[in-house]
């Protein structure tokens, strides 16, 4: 059965996150980050040893993503999501340390699935293969840290109507995992 999108804005708060399960469709809109695994060890490595970023983690989203070179009329080329398992090292610390959503594709470890459940956050699945799409998605964007990693420094994007599918809900139930005729079914 198909199931309509619902509209999110960013930031969520966690009764809306406590709402959504695995397998829901969701129309994202609002700002997200964007960081790969470059960016994610760099700013593991800032909190360390300074305790600090150059801007904050607190209640973010970050889409792991890195936006090839804008066309003409674009703020970025193709943003396809990343493989998430490249994150998993050090997703549960930036949980930790203020982030409540995160977007990729494909499965997250037992680790960040517990990460997700114990902090009230969400995974959230862009569909591989979807990059040019997600393109038009983005209304502005803007580098915040680590120019030097190229399509892998940090961005804030302003996204509109991003089209995502919830992975990991906040009771750490996986559509990985579902059993009994696909996404959405285990309530």
């Amino acid at each position: 059965m198909h199931k309509v999108a619902k509209s999110l804005k960013l930031p969520l708060d966690s009764e809306e996150i406590r709402t959504l399960r695995a397998g829901d469709m969701v129309s994202l809109t609002g700002s997200v980050l964007t960081a790969r695994d470059a960016a994610h060890k760099k700013l593991v490595e800032l909190i360390e040893s300074k305790g600090a970023l150059p801007f904050q983690l607190e209640g973010q989203a970050v889409f792991y993503a890195g936006p090839c070179p804008a066309p003409p009329g674009f703020e970025v080329g193709s943003i396809g999501p990343t493989t998430s398992a490249r994150m998993d090292a050090y997703s549960p610390f930036l949980m930790r340390h203020g982030i409540k959503v995160m977007i990729g594709k494909g499965p997250r470890s037992r680790e960040v699935k517990e990460a997700i459940a114990e902090f009230g956050g969400l995974y959230l699945i862009a569909v591989g293969g979807i990059a040019a799409l997600m393109s038009r998605r983005v209304k502005k964007s803007e580098v915040l840290a680590f120019q030097e990693l190229g399509a892998e420094a940090v961005r804030w994007l302003e996204i509109e109507s991003m089209p995502l599918v919830v992975g990991v809900d906040s009771y750490g139930r996986d559509v990985y995992e579902m059993r009994g005729g696909g996404w959405g079914e285990g309530g």
